[in-house]
């Protein structure tokens, strides 16, 4: 696998179980959110407005517009009233606290308080994350400006987080220099990992009729065709993989030949975190990993 995505895969349940803590979803309910709707398998799911106004917080307390725009993939229909609700009920510092203190606690739940090689990842992570731009890069900004916490476990999550944003932040400016807005991506990559169209993009909360009107726009340009991609389409959707990898190559380059080091404790972290339903069993990065086998 190509470097970046194997950092990016190892790195996906460990940074990315913030969203299904029931540490996180308990201390959102305390600030009047709803709660987790329930459970996929193991693990719990997170409510909307919480999730949009928790993850936005790194950016401070900004409008649901900029959330939208900063998240991407998501319908601003649905993203835009959810931020606003959550202003109501709560403000940036007190959300983004409670997503710290929740990730954390499911952190020491899952792996302990110290799990073995805890400062050698930390070490390898801030180099990592050390001085890489920040130009159009709003949500790995916006995790850097938390700072550190001086909790180890903490500390290594979000440095994670940063990288984990990094890559989203580059995902989102490669794919919409490109061409696609947020359902049209949403329907090419659920194709390009070999699902159905319109199984992973609905929880983009997308209408029947956004997708509708993103297909014909995908069939207009010969990208898709009866339900699956074209070859244009398979090439384009790769071409924003591998432009995505380029834009990470200051990460890889700062790793070295250690990349494979942090890539190993990450993943038997990430691996723990799956097993004790921190994180689904099959998250994007799976999803990906899979549709190349496919292919």
């Amino acid at each position: 696998m190509q470097p970046s995505r194997s950092l990016a895969a190892a790195l996906e349940p460990f940074a990315g179980q913030v969203y299904f803590s029931p540490e996180c979803h308990r201390a959102y309910e305390a600030l009047g959110f709803a709660p987790s709707p329930g459970a996929a398998g193991a693990v719990a799911l997170p409510d909307g407005p919480a999730y949009f106004t928790s993850r936005g917080s790194l950016m401070g307390q900004v409008h649901g517009e900029v959330v939208a725009a900063a998240f991407g993939v998501f319908n601003p229909a649905v993203v835009v009233p959810a931020v606003a609700h959550g202003w109501s009920l709560t403000d940036a510092a007190t959300i983004c606290r409670a997503r710290t203190e929740g990730a954390g606690a499911q952190l020491e739940r899952l792996l302990g308080g110290h799990p073995p090689g805890i400062e050698r990842a930390i070490e390898l992570l801030a180099r990592a994350v050390d001085d890489l731009r920040p130009e159009g890069k709003p949500l790995f900004a916006g995790v850097v400006a938390q700072g550190e916490t001086g909790e180890a476990l903490v500390d290594a999550w979000r440095l994670a987080d940063a990288l984990r944003d990094y890559r989203g932040d580059v995902h989102l400016n490669v794919w919409t220099t490109a061409g696609f807005d947020g359902a049209e991506i949403g329907l090419v990559t659920e194709l390009y990992w070999g699902l159905p169209m319109r199984t992973y993009v609905r929880t983009r909360a997308w209408s029947p009729d956004d997708l509708d009107a993103a297909t014909e726009r995908l069939e207009a340009r010969g990208l898709v065709d009866g339900g699956q991609l074209t070859p244009a389409g398979r090439e384009a959707r790769e071409r924003i993989e591998t432009e995505t990898d380029a834009g990470c190559a200051p990460i890889v380059a700062r790793l070295g030949d250690e990349l494979e080091e942090v890539v190993a404790v990450l993943s038997e972290w990430s691996r723990a975190i799956q097993a004790g339903g921190g994180y689904p069993a099959q998250g994007p990065h799976d999803l990906a990993r899979l549709g190349e086998r496919r292919r």
